[in-house]
């Protein structure tokens, strides 16, 4: 019997109740899919990420949170994909913070951009939001606890993450 739950630590509480799901005698292991848990044999290769995020609770600019993740050679957080989102949500809900923290998104030469050059395959505005379509002044890019994302004025001070 390989129990009935799987539970991960990380900042993070999560307990997966893995009841029903008829694990085959040799699996080892279980991993996310896009819907669902499914075990495998420790013997399957598959590709996989690695995130560092730091939480940074004392509130500053965009660009001075920019310049305190590099002088730690990090930058400020960037989020390519759901799954990367949702870890930066979960700092912030497993967190003391009231508000959004910064991230590494920016609007420059008619365009956003993360600041580490990556590329722009995800987004997270909130539905009917037009605030990010052409800012004036809101250039810089805070992310929610219910994980959207807001342009906000590059002045405000708040928390941030680096990675």
């Amino acid at each position: 019997d390989l129990g009935e739950f799987v539970t991960y630590h990380n900042n993070l509480d999560l307990s997966v109740n893995l009841t029903g799901t008829d694990p085959p005698r040799i699996a080892q292991n279980a991993f996310w899919t896009s819907s669902a848990w499914e075990w495998r044999s420790g013997d399957d290769r598959y590709s996989f990420f690695c995130v560092n995020m730091v939480p940074v609770a004392e509130e500053k600019t965009w660009e001075d949170a920019l310049d305190h993740c590099r002088e730690k050679n990090t930058d400020l957080l960037s989020l390519l994909s759901l799954t990367e989102s949702l870890m930066g949500q979960g700092e912030i809900q497993s967190s003391d913070y009231t508000k959004q923290v910064w991230i590494g998104l920016r609007y420059l030469g008619n365009s956003w951009m993360w600041v580490n050059g990556d590329p722009m395959p995800y987004e997270a505005w909130p539905e009917g939001d037009q605030d990010h379509m052409c800012p004036m002044l809101r250039r810089c890019v805070a992310l929610t606890k219910q994980g959207a994302w807001e342009s906000r004025d590059c002045q405000e001070k708040h928390s941030f993450i680096c990675a």
